[in-house]
């Protein structure tokens, strides 16, 4: 299947997520960058239309790089002044070296098989790791309609992504990152789980 029409540009991506998250969609953007230094290297994957740093990071002055698979997103970020690469997270290539490395909603791409792009986000931080996951989800609803549209609308370029964490397999996965995590906690009025893992 080709990508999901919400991937295609970036202002339908974003009016999606705001109808998503409605009155916490700047909250759950603020939360991370509350975390971000001022002048700090940043490498923010999967970063869609990049509106972390365009809304929130780029007036801390923050050295920022934006890695998608979307070639579209990407273009968008290099044409708002941003630095953007079009990289498949799912490679094995090691990732540039940053302060703060920072993946939002799509550690579940990953699925079944997280450890390996968290243990690469682990090599590349210089400071710290942030991961923030959405633990509730359409795909997850009881509602079986819209737990197939979930599924359905969730093609970033490389496949459908029906699979979806929970607040108990997420709060699992990183039980196996003992010695790295150093705070979590619910943001976006409890739709996200964030974790800060020291590098």
């Amino acid at each position: 299947m080709s990508t999901s029409f919400i991937y295609r540009h970036g202002s339908i991506y974003e009016l999606l997520m705001r109808g998503l998250y409605g009155r916490h969609y700047g909250a759950r953007f603020r939360a991370i960058a509350e975390l971000i230094p001022d002048e700090a290297d940043v490498l923010d994957l999967c970063c869609g239309p990049a509106t972390l740093y365009l809304r929130h990071l780029r007036r801390k002055s923050v050295r920022y790089t934006g890695l998608d698979i979307n070639e579209g997103f990407i273009a968008g970020l290099t044409a708002a002044g941003g630095t953007g690469q079009v990289w498949n997270l799912h490679s094995d290539e090691p990732l540039p070296a940053a302060d703060y490395v920072i993946m939002q909603a799509s550690l579940y791409h990953f699925l079944p098989d997280p450890e390996p792009v968290i243990d690469r986000m682990l090599a590349a931080a210089r400071a710290q790791v942030i991961i923030a996951e959405p633990v509730r989800n359409l795909t997850t609803s009881r509602n079986g309609v819209i737990t197939r549209l979930g599924g359905r609308f969730t093609n970033p370029g490389d496949g459908e992504q029906p699979r979806r964490f929970t607040e108990e397999t997420l709060d699992e996965l990183f039980r196996g990152y003992p010695e790295h995590v150093e705070q979590r906690t619910l943001i976006a009025g409890g739709r996200e789980k964030l974790y800060v893992l020291k590098a």
